[in-house]
């Protein structure tokens, strides 16, 4: 019996793969007596990957480690080559690895602990990056957030709340959700998965360890992802999960990234929007027509009060971590609970 599956998507990885077989090679699991296998996905490349995955097949072959390579002669994406790789494995626990990404040596046994006692988790950790500083607001964010936070800050623009190059889960988790979505490239197949499973009730954890060097280049799949396809799908989520449940509420942000929430929302969630609200002073006071151009009319006339005066609850509509501490404070002094009072949405 298989008892951890590594996946791994591949699309023109030569530049990655021997530091990243490497990480896995140096696990130490395999000081135990675990079984592992390495399932990897080539999904269209057309650079030297398919060698290089075939030496290393040989490689994990001597240390009698299986190494399956499934190949498409064209690229369908990064949600098919995960899917197709899921379905030729066969461990109990599956581990998704990406191909320019590195393990740290205990990343397979502490995930596997956390995993083995919540098969209902999606399991993350913690990480550094590489280049070290080339995306430090997201990597504080994605350390520092708490146990609770891992399920309320779920509609910011970095995506799921435990990045995915960090998921470990029960294959019963994945069965659940019916694997990642296949639309193609520029689709967030993670945060579709991710949604799916909080949605089934599924829990999620993180392990406080770095366990993963999360590498920063131009080349990397999420940046074929676009900003406006995230954001919609979040926005719609909020308007059939969170919506639905406030009878009328407040925009924090009477700027540009307010206005636009706004003029995307349905009639329903609009009628609840009372006003909004901000710090400056320019805006505060004023009431804001939001003209429709499709329409060619004002669709809503808000107020906007200062935040001293709003009411929960809050869709906060600004980016954390930017103001040197001072958002921050203003929104601590309001005594409010994150989830219940407020939800971020940036």
């Amino acid at each position: 019996m298989v008892d951890i599956s590594v996946i791994i998507p591949v699309y023109n990885g030569e530049k990655w793969i021997t530091s990243c077989m490497k990480s896995i090679a140096e696990q130490t699991i395999l000081d135990y007596n675990l079984k592992i296998e390495i399932v990897a996905c080539n999904d269209g490349s057309n650079d030297n990957t398919p060698i290089l995955l075939k030496k290393w097949q040989e490689n994990f072959s001597r240390r009698q480690i299986n190494f399956t390579i499934f190949s498409y002669q064209k690229s369908k994406g990064v949600g098919a080559a995960k899917n197709a790789a899921v379905n030729n494995s066969v461990g109990e626990f599956l581990c998704f690895q990406d191909i320019d990404d590195l393990m740290q040596r205990d990343r397979l046994l502490s995930q596997w602990k956390a995993a083995f006692y919540n098969h209902n988790a999606l399991v993350g950790s913690k990480i550094s990056r590489t280049p070290v500083n080339s995306t430090p607001r997201l990597t504080r964010w994605v350390n520092s957030l708490t146990p609770q936070q891992l399920k309320l800050q779920i509609y910011t623009s970095n995506g799921p709340t435990i990045l995915m190059p960090t998921w470990f889960c029960h294959r019963s988790v994945f069965d659940k959700v019916g694997g990642f979505d296949e639309t193609g490239h520029g689709t967030p197949e993670d945060l579709i998965f991710f949604y799916k499973h909080l949605d089934l009730n599924g829990d999620i954890i993180r392990v406080d360890e770095e366990l993963l060097i999360y590498t920063y280049h131009r080349e990397a799949t999420t940046f074929s992802v676009k900003r406006d396809h995230i954001w919609r799908i979040q926005l719609r989520r909020l308007e059939n999960i969170i919506f639905p449940e406030w009878d009328k509420f407040i925009i924090w942000n009477a700027g540009k990234a307010g206005r636009r929430v706004v003029r995307a929302l349905s009639q329903s969630s609009l009628e609840k929007v009372t006003a909004f609200c901000d710090v400056d002073k320019k805006k505060v006071g004023r009431l804001i027509e939001l003209y429709c151009p499709v329409e060619r009319k004002v669709i809503k006339k808000v107020p906007v009060i200062h935040f001293n005066e709003a009411v929960p609850p809050l869709l906060i509509c600004v980016k954390f971590d930017l103001t040197n501490g001072q958002f921050e404070n203003n929104l601590k002094s309001m005594n409010l609970s994150e989830g219940r009072d407020y939800i971020l949405f940036n």
